[in-house]
């Protein structure tokens, strides 16, 4: 009998998007965030997409000390691939957001594929009370924000990635950042198998339809062949639709509060564990199988969590 098909499930823990006053239940100190990261992969994810922050007021860092107490408890608490973002925030300087990847070499990182504006103002038609005067500044300043990631730019991290190891998760925000993708792959410096996550629904980016994702796929298959592993990323409340259109025509799924911070609408999802658990169980009632940590390591071609520098 053939085996079913493994889907890698990956939790994004934590992020720049969303601000701690917009749900109680968004993991701010490092151990709130560690706990979390191990709660999600305890449900299922093989992979958590880790960013951490500054305990004081919950602003993004990309302080390699603010990262070290969360990696630790990780590597101690389970075997889950850890993936260091090198997103950081757009508003972070690309030395700014590569300072954790550099100094823990870590099995995966994310990196974003091409500039974009990245507009995040209209979530203050949705939330009017911040505890934090920087987080009603963040948003109201994406107004006129290009999330700068230029050709240097993806170079650079590329070549400290592939001097530590790092293999990516190359997120796609839109049809452009594919075709550079291919470019960089072209030139053997984007390694494969390449793991590809697209991501639908922020405003800057291509859109969350259906038809977004299906051009989305024919442009990565024409491009890639079959070089690249594929994951799905649903902004907001296309989290759980896309994911599951995605996961029936072959696609790995990400979900987690750096995404999404509900779990139906209008209903705050509890935890990034209580996303991880809902897409599991679409993902089985599809009669596919939830990949294991040492499944995706090797979908992926991973070095190994003994070979980190944490």
């Amino acid at each position: 009998m053939a085996s079913k098909r493994k889907v890698i499930i990956t939790s994004a823990v934590t992020g720049a998007i969303h601000t701690p006053s917009m749900s109680p239940h968004l993991p701010v100190t490092q151990d709130e965030i560690a706990d979390a990261a191990i709660g999600a992969a305890n449900a299922g994810a093989a992979i958590v997409h880790m960013h951490a922050r500054d305990p004081k007021d919950g602003r993004p860092s990309q302080d390699p000390a603010h990262f070290e107490p969360i990696l630790a408890k990780l590597k101690a608490n389970t075997d889950a691939v850890i993936n260091i973002t090198t997103g950081g925030s757009p508003h972070m300087t690309v030395e700014e957001r590569m300072r954790p990847v550099a100094a823990f070499k870590p099995e995966l990182a994310s990196l974003n594929m091409g500039s974009m504006n990245f507009g995040l103002y209209p979530m203050l038609d949705r939330f009017q009370k911040f505890e934090h005067e920087w987080e009603r500044e963040g948003l109201e300043k994406s107004r006129d924000l290009v999330f700068k990631n230029t050709f240097q730019d993806i170079e650079t991290i590329l070549n400290i990635g592939n001097g530590n190891g790092t293999r990516f998760e190359f997120e796609c925000y839109d049809i452009s950042h594919l075709n550079n993708l291919a470019h960089f792959h072209g030139r053997g410096l984007a390694r494969g198998p390449l793991f590809v996550q697209s991501v639908f629904g922020l405003l800057g980016g291509i859109g969350a339809h259906p038809e977004d994702l299906m051009h989305m796929r024919r442009t990565a298959d024409r491009l890639l062949g079959d070089a690249y592993e594929w994951s799905i990323l649903g902004a907001g409340k296309n989290q759980m639709p896309l994911a599951t259109i995605g996961a029936a025509m072959g696609s790995h799924v990400r979900v987690g509060l750096e995404d999404s911070l509900w779990i139906g609408p209008g209903q705050l999802a509890a935890s990034n564990a209580e996303q991880v658990s809902r897409i599991r169980t679409i993902v089985e009632a599809l009669n596919f199988e939830v990949a294991t940590p040492d499944e995706a390591r090797e979908m992926l071609d991973l070095k190994g969590r003994e070979n980190v520098g944490f």
